[in-house]
């Protein structure tokens, strides 16, 4: 028997979440049992879909729900062998045992850093390559605009937009971001919506208007990018994030997809395995050749997840948030 760390939500947010909305908490641990293994993670991933979860899914006083890489230390699971790196759901624990359901053996490329696969080649690389792709319908030549441009998900779609011959406007919060967008990630045009009136910005950066919008913020976002879109544009839904501490901007002109026929469609990053193999090959491929390109903010201490969470929506990270534990 031994104990490991946990984070806790103690308390509902009010809004931005704070500190005092987390404990992190020892809990007691026992032996890999019969049929399991013990986990000791390496690397967690924090992401926006955690902020909706603490209104009312995310139990007080349980371990906080993510997603997470780490490594077999114990197993009594015959398909999984001690030493094994592994990707899985088990939340913001720093150790932790499990019957192996919902844990998968990662075989990490060694020419790859095994924190790509929490991000590009991971969850949000999914959700941005089926989002694009698939909910999008992108063609290639296309035009093209990504809210939230230089973030986990954002840049990875505008990278492939550009990958598949398109031109790509991306929206960011500041000027820092707003040059790695246009100088790394090779975007035609990026705007500071914090610094810039964001619908005139996109009015001028997209002369030929808009054929694809893969949506991460929703309220002004969604009212300039409605504004500009082509006859039969769809619009990817794959976050709202302007909403998840509560705030409330207005859509004034949602009645434009009637007569511009067009197609506004969620999606999540669970409605992809059928397109999992064909993004594992290609996302490997364009992040070892540098077609893709990408950031992270890693803090590191298992005790930094909730100023990870917070910072998060503080816009305080550089493309994907991690803790390494």
């Amino acid at each position: 028997m031994t104990t490991a760390r946990q984070v806790h939500l103690v308390r509902r947010p009010g809004g931005m979440p704070v500190p005092e909305d987390f404990a992190i908490v020892e809990a007691p641990l026992a032996d890999a049992g019969e049929g399991e293994i013990q986990v000791q993670g390496l690397i967690l991933s924090v992401d926006p879909y955690m902020r909706p979860r603490l209104n009312a899914d995310q139990k007080l006083g349980e371990a906080m729900a993510g997603g997470g890489i780490g490594r077999v230390v114990q197993s009594r699971n015959p398909k999984f062998r001690e030493g094994e790196i592994v990707r899985h759901g088990q939340g913001f624990s720093e150790r932790f045992n499990s019957d192996g359901r919902g844990v998968q053996v990662l075989n990490p490329d060694p020419d790859l850093p095994l924190s790509v696969y929490m991000h590009a080649l991971g969850g949000t690389g999914i959700t941005a390559y089926g989002g694009l792709l698939e909910t999008g319908a992108l063609k290639d030549g296309e035009q093209v605009f990504v809210s939230t441009a230089a973030g986990a998900v954002g840049s990875v779609a505008a990278q492939i937009a550009k990958i598949k011959g398109c031109y790509v406007i991306g929206s960011t919060g500041s000027d820092d971001k707003k040059r790695w967008l246009l100088e790394e990630a090779g975007l035609d045009a990026a705007i500071n919506y914090r610094s810039e009136n964001l619908r005139s910005a996109l009015k001028a950066a997209a002369p030929r208007g808009i054929d694809v919008y893969f949506e991460n913020v929703g309220g002004a976002h969604l009212d300039a990018a409605l504004a500009c879109m082509n006859l039969r544009g769809r619009i990817a839904v794959c976050g709202m994030i302007s909403t998840y501490n509560g705030e409330r901007e207005g859509v004034r002109n949602l009645s434009v997809l009637i007569y511009g026929r067009m197609r506004m469609e969620g999606f999540v990053a669970s409605d992809f395995p059928h397109l999992q193999e064909q993004f594992q090959a290609d996302m490997t491929g364009w992040l070892k050749s540098g077609r893709i390109r990408y950031q992270e903010t890693v803090l590191e201490g298992f005790e930094r997840a909730p100023e990870a969470l917070i910072g998060l929506f503080e816009g305080r990270n550089a493309g994907k948030m991690l803790v390494r534990v």
